[in-house]
């Protein structure tokens, strides 16, 4: 039987001088919600000051790259983009990185990314970043938040969050949310 390890809704909102990355903590094994509590954010301090990150996908595979993240951050001094676009390569060309399953959702004050193994680095257009099962409702959610409260970028997290946690079955309420002002 093939199962897969799924699960996770990881949301990032930038707003004025704000930024709040959050994110849910089902862990799923096949047809099986197997950890309710699970904590898939992070931040990371540096020199330029505080980046936020979360993951989704297997959570060995992405704490093997958070420690890579983090010492490719202080490699090149809190710079969020350089150290991003040095994790990608390396994810994408070293033989036993490559096979790790996890996407990551990195961001500080200024800038937002999604980095895969398979090299790619998006940097999203807007304020959001959203990734896992659940990221598109949480992303439909927050936008509709920013354009339509004067709520702070953790409550936009906070409760677009819990939206996504009550249509995404891979999705639970159980949510930790970090946050810089």
């Amino acid at each position: 039987m093939d199962y897969k390890i799924r699960a996770t809704t990881i949301l990032g909102v930038r707003k004025k001088n704000q930024i709040a990355l959050g994110g849910d903590g089902q862990v799923t094994f096949g047809d099986m919600a197997i950890k309710q509590k699970a904590v898939k954010v992070r931040k990371f301090k540096t020199e330029k000051g505080i980046v936020l990150g979360g993951f989704a996908g297997a959570a060995a595979d992405a704490l093997t790259l958070f420690e890579k993240f983090e010492s490719k951050l202080d490699e090149f001094e809190g710079d969020l983009t350089r150290a991003v676009v040095e994790l990608a390569k390396e994810w994408r060309m070293d033989k036993q990185l490559r096979n790790l399953e996890a996407l990551l959702a990195l961001m500080d004050k200024s800038n937002a990314f999604i980095v895969s193994g398979d090299g790619n680095v998006i940097e999203p257009d807007g304020p959001i970043v959203a990734i896992g099962s659940g990221g598109g409702f949480a992303q439909a959610a927050a936008t509709a938040y920013l354009k339509s409260s004067s709520y702070t970028a953790k409550i936009v997290v906070e409760k677009s969050l819990q939206i996504a946690s009550d249509l995404c079955i891979y999705t639970n309420d159980s949510i930790t949310v970090l946050e810089c002002k």
